[in-house]
């Protein structure tokens, strides 16, 4: 006679349950033992019965076991959350790609190009597109122009102001200097007299003597209101001009 299947669901008979139990456990144990020399695997297990109570069996050590187990479950689950991720941008990419392309289409219509298959309606939307933006175009263009104005405007009015404050700072020191009655004559009215008065003061002698004699004697017959034809005569040659100078200037008169 053959082993008959038992149905596999919960043992309602307590006793029953832990004879099962019992055999079971054993035979997992021994499966284990025999797969870990078998086929030189690193095999752990771990039960609990219902009452709570362990058992366990590992070829290699449980804590080593664990050890090995946690860090593989740590790398699995970066790993995993780098597939993630990786998935993630990937979609991403794919969805800016398609973004870039239909950007481009769009652009190249805008730009007149590429109108194969476009419809009445689109090419009254591009249409509609192109006035918007030129007529904001256009705003902007004369904003920027008002601004450039009104820059020069404020420009030319911050000069002004400028130049009344110089003006007024000019006049308020001028306030501070009462006005001269009479010209104050220049450096050049006072220079020959000047010169002329150091020369007979220090007894200086120019380069030509003849001419600075003769300027200090018509200068001299000037003042005593002799004529021009008479002091020609007195200085004719022939005449003694140091010793007689005197009585002829009197037989003159």
């Amino acid at each position: 006679m053959g082993r008959g299947k038992i149905e596999i669901k919960r043992i309602e008979n307590a006793n029953s349950r832990q004879v099962t139990f019992s055999k079971r456990r054993a035979g997992l144990l021994k499966k284990a033992q025999e797969l870990a020399i078998l086929c030189d695997a690193e095999v752990a297990v771990i039960i609990f019965s219902n009452t709570g109570k362990l058992f366990e069996f590992s070829s290699a050590g449980m804590r080593r076991t664990l050890s090995r187990y946690n860090k593989c479950l740590d790398s699995m689950e970066t790993s995993a959350v780098e597939y993630k991720a990786e998935k993630q941008e990937s979609k991403e990419l794919d969805v800016l790609k398609d973004e870039v392309a239909r950007l481009q289409m769009k652009q190249l219509r805008l730009l007149g190009k590429d109108l194969s298959g476009v419809g009445l309606k689109e090419l009254q939307h591009i249409e509609q597109q192109l006035s918007e933006g030129l007529l904001a175009v256009k705003e902007k263009k004369e904003q920027l122009l008002m601004d450039q104005l009104e820059q020069s405007r404020l420009k030319e009015q911050r000069a002004m102001l400028e130049n009344e404050t110089l003006r007024k700072q000019v006049e308020e020191l001028r306030g501070f200097f009462p006005p001269a009655e009479r010209p104050v004559p220049s450096y050049h009215e006072y220079y020959p007299t000047e010169r002329k008065n150091s020369r007979a003061n220090h007894g200086v002698v120019s380069p030509d003597p003849g001419c600075e004699i003769e300027k200090e004697d018509s200068d001299t017959t000037l003042q005593l209101g002799l004529s021009t034809e008479i002091y020609r005569k007195m200085k004719e040659p022939g005449r003694e001009t140091h010793s007689n100078d005197s009585g002829n200037q009197m037989d003159l008169l």
